[in-house]
Formats: structure tokens, C-alpha cells, sequence
């Protein structure tokens, strides 16, 4: 399987993402739009996975409104899609439901509960890792997946093909370390009140890696 990558900065990476495509002997292409403008068909694409990044789905540039052109050619096309923070709100950008600003500026390490067991085998309660202050819409015909204290709309599942999560289950250590040493001012102003200490200092839950690999499997039966 080809599992196309969109990446849109260059400390947030796949993670653990290429871990699982490495189980399953999938090949894995990155594609980084910002900077190079290029995208991936969506003949030539069995799965997509749209990552996060500093940017807004609202913002007007050329590349971001092309991601969501391919977007809806894989949606038409029933085509396995994950999507974390920037990305699960460019897929409901997509389906037309606003992204705004969230009710708390999130970054750092805090729980989300599981609102749904459409995805069999997902853990109650999940320590994740938070860097965002934007949010998706819930689309009509998804299951919300995740909620945390301070944001209802932490992920959604729609039609047993797309996974978005507005937090990040790919990052391992290396990756964690990696957003924070190039991206610690914007944890200033996160309800969590974590410094950038705080968040280096906390493992990466095993589970989180478990819980991931369970979602890609889901959307890829």
C-alpha cells in the first residue's frame, strides 16, 4: 500500500505513523506542500495522512485549498484517510464545517476520554500530547471519538474510513523533543500552565502507540 504524507512543517513528522507502515510493509512518501507546493494524486494514493502544522485551514493560500481539492477526491473515492490536528480540521474543512477558535488554548500533556467504541479495542482514557488552539466542527454523520475537559471535539470517525484527532498520537520521544526545542513560545498561554520542561519530562504513554496502530488498522480493513 502507498500511504501518502502531507507534512506541513518540518518538526512535525510522522512519527510513529512510519512505524506502523514499516509492520506492514507499506511504503510511505512525504510530500511537504509548504515549501515545495507539490501534492499526490489521488490515483496514485491508497491511504493519506494529513498532519499538523502553525497553519490555519482558513488561511488563503493556493496549497491549502488544493490539499482540500484532494481531499474530496479521496473521500469520493472511499479512500483511508488520518488526519491529526491541522489535518482532521482540513478533512472537515473539506466536508464544509468551520474550524474557529477553540474554547482553551491547548498544549502539553493532558487526557482525552473516549466518546464512542466504534473503534473496538480503544483505551477509556488517553494521556496525549496537545498543540493546538483551533478546532474542527463534528460532521453530521461522524461519531465523535474523543473529548478532553476544556474541548469536546478532540476526534471523529466517519464512515469507518477517516480518523481526525485534533491532538497528536503519532509523536515518539525523538518527535515530542523535536516540536519543543523548535516551537516551545507557543506553549505560552495553554490552559495546561506546563513549561516546555514539564512537557519533555513526561513519556510518551505506550498506549498511545497501541492506540494509533489500533486506529490505522481500523481504517485500513
Amino acid at each position: 500500500m502507498r500511504i501518502n504524507v502531507l507534512q506541513h512543517t518540518p518538526n512535525e513528522g510522522p512519527g510513529m505513523i512510519a512505524a506502523w507502515a514499516q509492520v506492514h510493509g507499506h511504503q510511505l512518501y512525504t510530500y511537504h506542500p509548504y515549501q515545495f507546493g507539490h501534492l499526490p494524486t489521488a490515483a496514485a494514493t491508497d491511504m493519506l495522512v494529513i498532519l499538523g502544522g502553525p497553519m490555519s485551514p482558513n488561511d488563503n493560500l493556493p496549497w491549502i485549498k488544493q490539499e482540500r481539492v484532494l481531499i474530496q477526491e479521496l473521500l469520493d473515492r472511499d479512500i483511508p484517510m488520518f488526519g491529526a490536528c491541522y489535518g482532521a480540521q482540513q478533512i472537515t474543512k473539506t466536508l464544509g464545517y468551520p474550524v474557529t477558535k477553540a474554547p482553551a488554548k491547548e498544549v502539553g500533556w493532558a487526557p482525552v476520554t473516549r466518546q464512542t467504541n466504534v473503534i473496538p479495542g480503544l483505551p477509556t482514557e488517553l494521556n496525549v500530547l496537545h498543540w493546538h488552539e483551533e478546532m474542527f466542527a463534528i460532521p453530521d454523520d461522524a461519531d465523535l471519538l474523543f473529548s478532553s475537559a476544556a474541548v469536546t471535539n478532540q476526534g471523529f470517525v466517519l464512515n469507518h474510513r477517516v480518523v481526525g484527532l485534533q491532538f497528536h498520537f503519532e509523536p515518539a520521544a525523538d518527535n515530542v523533543r523535536e516540536m519543543v526545542v523548535n516551537d516551545y513560545p507557543y506553549i505560552v498561554g495553554s490552559v495546561f500552565g506546563q513549561s516546555a520542561s514539564d512537557i519533555l519530562n513526561t513519556p510518551v504513554p505506550t498506549e498511545n502507540k497501541m492506540a494509533l496502530f489500533t486506529i490505522l488498522d481500523y481504517i485500513t480493513a
